[in-house]
């Protein structure tokens, strides 16, 4: 493991010693990052496929009224 120096007064905030980058070692903090990340994919996914079913109604209404 790369060595890893406590940032006085921020419990889970490590400086790395090799490269200077902070590292947040927080794990609920990182897991809860991950579910907004996660539940946003899930609703853009649930829009395009909305998106692509009112294109198919469209469709399906315009071939109905051109007959």
């Amino acid at each position: 493991m790369k060595n890893l120096i406590k940032v006085k007064d921020h419990p889970h905030l490590y400086r790395d010693e090799d490269t200077g980058a902070i590292v947040n070692c927080d794990d609920i903090a990182y897991d809860r990052y991950m579910n907004r990340v996660k539940r946003k994919n899930s609703e853009k996914e649930e829009l395009n496929n909305m998106k692509k079913d009112i294109e198919e109604i469209k469709n399906l209404l315009k071939d109905f009224l051109s007959k």
